[in-house]
C-alpha cells in the first residue's frame, strides 16, 4: 500500500501568479471615477469640519466654555486626521500591496 503523502506535493501548483488587471471586468473605469469622487467628497468635507470645529473652538475658548473648547479642539484634530486618510489613501493601499507581494 503506498502513501497518499508523498504525492501530494505533485499535484499541488508550483507558482500562482495572479495581478490586477483593468480588462477584467466591465466598469472598472466608472469604479475608479466613483472612487476619486468619494476622495474628493471627503476631503471638502474634511475642510468643512476643520472649519466648524475651529469656531467651536474659538466660542468656547472666548465664552469660557472649557467642555465647548475642548470638543472644538478634537473636531480639529479629527477632520485633520480624516483629511490625512482620504489624501494618503492610494498610498496606504498600494505600500500594502507592495508588502503583500513580497510575502
Amino acid at each position: 500500500m503506498t502513501s497518499v503523502l508523498p504525492t501530494l506535493p505533485m499535484m499541488l501548483p508550483m507558482e500562482v501568479d495572479i495581478t490586477p488587471n483593468d480588462d477584467g471586468l466591465p466598469g472598472i473605469a466608472q469604479l475608479r471615477n466613483i472612487v476619486g469622487a468619494v476622495m474628493t467628497i471627503g476631503l471638502i468635507l474634511s475642510v468643512l469640519a476643520l472649519i466648524i470645529s475651529a469656531i467651536v473652538w474659538g466660542f468656547g475658548a472666548n465664552s469660557s466654555n472649557p467642555h465647548l473648547a475642548g470638543r472644538g479642539k478634537v473636531g480639529v484634530l479629527v477632520s485633520c486626521g480624516a483629511a490625512i486618510i482620504c489624501g494618503a489613501a492610494v498610498t496606504l493601499i498600494n505600500f500594502f500591496w507592495n508588502v503583500g507581494q513580497s510575502v
